[in-house]
């Protein structure tokens, strides 16, 4: 009986071991776990010889950002709204802890979101963005609208945990009432990031979308599940875009469509005329009291012009007297969205191999070679206007950063530098 007794233990001991390998690996061996995980077969592809080389991560990161620049730029100029007033709305239920993001939604979502806010910034220097969280069914303002990048990823990721239903009533109810008091010159907009599959509100959510649709507030959700109903009808309605992400990379060249300024509503695309303060910057021994933080700093912030508060930084309103403050950096680097430069061709491969046609060996830009290590001419794009060719690095520092052709510009300066003769 002792001898059957200790077989029926180990037998369930045996079967326990075996029911926590399958949770952990699904019945895999560690080593295979370990590769499973790591999916390392994913960064291998075959050349035209037939051998296996790692993926060029270069060339993937250029064509999706190519592909995001040709969906931004259009050949026709198209009046944009370039003060925009921008609602974050991250979804923290339940739904958020699912891992099938690794390490989970709400981790990744958090980590692209805090890229996103810089580069909204950096490409919207004259807007302001404010971030929302939903969980427990409730809705709650993490940070107000504001010009400060570093100051809303804090105060996100200070709030990272996941619990509850979510409402996507009370988050429209929540930004509505915000966004409803912006002037008419300034573009609402609300970005969703919605991790759950369905929403549980207190009331008829159709209504809250007609008021957002009355208030011209576009409204664009990214969903990290299946597609749903509700989350299309309501940016069909508004004039966003609904899209669901595949993986991190996908979700991260979706948020990114985000950065650049929309066309402006047919309605708002109305000259007006806006009262904006160039403040100067304080002394650095002066000691002052901070309208923004309400206590005494010295040194640094700026002085408004207007009513002589004191602010830490720029672009803001005056908490005193309502001013917007902005630099003229600020209002020059938003200058480049009127007038976006025209994506370079791609040169073909027939055009770089064949032999009778000379091409620079050398990018206009960075003066680095443009050939491989046997010689053969690498992948470039060539300017439409001067004809002048670059590499894939300086392609996405032109577009995204300099917004001006090095080719371009040079012809132009020569041009002007030519004696006439008289």
């Amino acid at each position: 009986m002792n001898n059957g007794e200790e077989r029926r233990l180990n037998g369930g001991a045996e079967e326990d071991d075996d029911d926590e390998d399958e949770e952990n690996g699904g019945g895999l061996e560690a080593w295979e776990r370990a590769y499973a995980d790591e999916r390392s077969w994913e960064s291998l592809q075959e050349d035209e010889s037939g051998l296996l080389r790692p993926i060029d991560n270069t060339a993937l990161q250029h064509a999706q950002y190519r592909r995001r620049l040709r969906t931004a730029t259009t050949t026709a100029r198209i009046q944009k709204g370039l003060i925009r007033y921008l609602f974050i709305v991250i979804d923290l239920s339940r739904g958020a802890a699912e891992m099938d993001f690794r390490p989970s939604r709400m981790a990744v979502v958090a980590k692209q979101v805090g890229a996103f806010i810089r580069e909204f910034f950096d490409q919207n220097p004259l807007s302001q963005v404010g971030l929302v969280t939903i969980k427990d069914g409730v809705s709650h303002c993490l940070t107000d609208l504001g010009g400060s990048p570093e100051s809303h990823v804090k105060a996100l990721m200070g709030k990272l945990e996941c619990s509850g239903d979510s409402s996507l009533q009370n988050a429209l109810d929540l930004v509505h009432g915000y966004l409803n008091q912006i002037p008419s010159y300034g573009v609402r907009e609300v970005l969703i990031l919605y991790s759950s599959l369905s929403t549980c509100d207190p009331g008829d959510i159709m209504e809250t979308i007609q008021q957002c649709k009355k208030s011209k507030i576009r409204c664009s959700v990214i969903g990290l599940t299946a597609e749903i109903f509700i989350c299309k009808h309501l940016c069909q309605e508004t004039g966003g875009s609904y899209s669901v992400a595949l993986d991190e990379s996908h979700l991260k060249e979706l948020i990114l469509e985000h950065a650049p300024p929309p066309p402006a509503i047919a309605e708002f695309a109305i000259a007006n005329l806006i009262k904006m303060g160039f403040p100067q910057r304080a002394a650095e021994g002066s000691v002052a009291i901070c309208s923004c933080h309400k206590e005494a700093k010295v040194g640094g912030g700026y002085t408004c012009p207007r009513c002589k508060a004191r602010v830490c930084e720029l672009p803001t309103e005056c908490r005193i007297c309502g001013l917007t403050l902005i630099s003229s950096p600020h209002l020059a680097r938003s200058y480049h969205h009127l007038f976006p430069i025209v994506p370079f061709d791609e040169v073909s491969l027939s055009l770089l191999n064949d032999p009778h046609v000379k091409l620079p060996k050398a990018c206009f830009g960075c003066q680095q070679s443009l050939l491989n290590a046997g010689n053969k001419p690498n992948l470039r794009v060539a300017c439409s206007n001067c004809k002048q060719h670059f590499c894939l690095d300086c392609d996405i520092y032109i577009h995204e950063s300099l917004h001006n052709c090095p080719g371009c510009e040079s012809a132009r300066h020569s041009k002007q530098e030519t004696p006439t003769e008289g």
